[in-house]
């Protein structure tokens, strides 16, 4: 994805809430070299701010014809308005592994048969996972099949299959998180215990 960005000057309270009410979000990018201070339409990252991709995708960042890869690592809103106020982006190395969050996507859970069969919820316990690799082989996303997990049991970090290159980073792999579960409803367990019960009256 590519991001359009202008070199800024000026800094400092004033300067920002100038270039804010010119439609326009003051900006950082950091990493190998000097700190650069940027500008950014504010609308057009509004938007952006709204696809996934853009926040865990390599992204073509372009200054006055002169092009860096970046990855989006912070951005700071306004408390009640539709406002960004700043945005941080951290240069690539190619060369180097990165360390991010990626967005988790959740697969086959229609077709889970404790789900279908047996009245099973799966909840949705994390929305993302910390990963590290080079930039080359950073995913989009990371797909968690849901088709086998069983009544009561979850689905944990590390059992989910990363793509090539990818690793867990070091305190994910030691906590291994929860990332779903499935659990059968208090009233659905309820009416089976009763169904259970009048069966066992019945015998």
């Amino acid at each position: 994805m590519q991001v359009i960005a202008f070199a800024r000057s000026e800094q400092g309270t004033g300067a920002s809430r100038r270039l804010r009410r010119a439609g326009r979000t003051p900006g950082i990018i950091y990493g190998s070299g000097e700190p650069e201070l940027i500008e950014l339409d504010h609308n057009a990252l509004y938007h952006a701010l709204k696809k996934e991709a853009f926040h865990a995708s390599i992204l073509d960042l372009e200054i006055a014809d002169a092009k860096q890869q970046v990855l989006l690592r912070d951005v700071q809103y306004h408390p009640f308005k539709q406002l960004i106020l700043h945005v941080d982006f951290q240069r690539v190395d190619q060369n180097r592994a990165l360390t991010t969050k990626v967005p988790l996507h959740f697969m086959n859970q229609e077709s889970n048969p404790a789900v279908k069969l047996g009245g099973a919820i799966i909840s949705h316990v994390a929305t993302e996972l910390e990963i590290s690799c080079l930039p080359s082989a950073l995913p989009e996303f990371i797909e968690v099949d849901l088709s086998k997990i069983e009544s009561g049991h979850s689905v944990h970090a590390k059992d989910v299959t990363l793509p090539a290159g990818v690793t867990l980073v070091p305190h994910v792999e030691a906590e291994n998180p929860v990332l779903a579960s499935a659990a059968i409803p208090a009233a659905v367990a309820s009416e089976e215990n009763a169904a259970d019960s009048d069966e066992g009256a019945a015998s």
